[in-house]
């Protein structure tokens, strides 16, 4: 009889990305999303996201909202970055490791900081979602209006 092979065989499976060494640490935030960014010197360019490339976690949009920093900084081929990311959707967490890549920049170069802020990366999106009011359906939303 034929051998049943299982779905995970098929698949090649990758190690999850481990980085060693010492490490620059910094945290971005973005709604309730928060990224911990860490920069180590001595690399190739690796960005892991919760043990999976960048590429796997985030869409192609996000991930080049994500890696904006980088390509304004121009270092992003000798270095690896190690992020662990928490809370919010995808889009915030994009937006939260972009703040922390910023920051764990500024923290590696200081020259870095007059092209940072041009672009308004250093800066924290605060804005966050209203409270829901009572008598309303959401935050402004009202009942549809009936005459009678």
């Amino acid at each position: 009889m034929a051998e049943m092979k299982t779905k995970t065989e098929d698949k090649k499976v990758e190690e999850p990305l481990k980085f060693k060494g010492r490490y620059i640490e910094a945290v971005g935030k973005r709604k309730t999303a928060s990224a911990v960014v860490r920069l180590y010197k001595s690399g190739s360019g690796h960005l892991g996201v919760n043990g999976q490339k960048l590429s796997e976690y985030l869409t192609l949009e996000q991930a080049n909202l994500a890696t904006q920093p980088l390509k304004l900084a121009g270092i992003g081929k000798d270095v690896d970055f190690s992020i662990i990311v928490k809370g919010g959707g995808k889009t915030g967490q994009a937006d939260a490791i972009k703040l922390g890549i910023s920051r764990v920049l500024l923290e590696f170069n200081e020259e870095l900081k007059p092209t940072l802020k041009a672009k308004n990366l250093l800066t924290r999106d605060s804005r966050r979602k209203e409270r829901k009011k009572p008598g309303l359906k959401r935050a402004r939303r009202a009942p549809q209006w009936s005459k009678r």
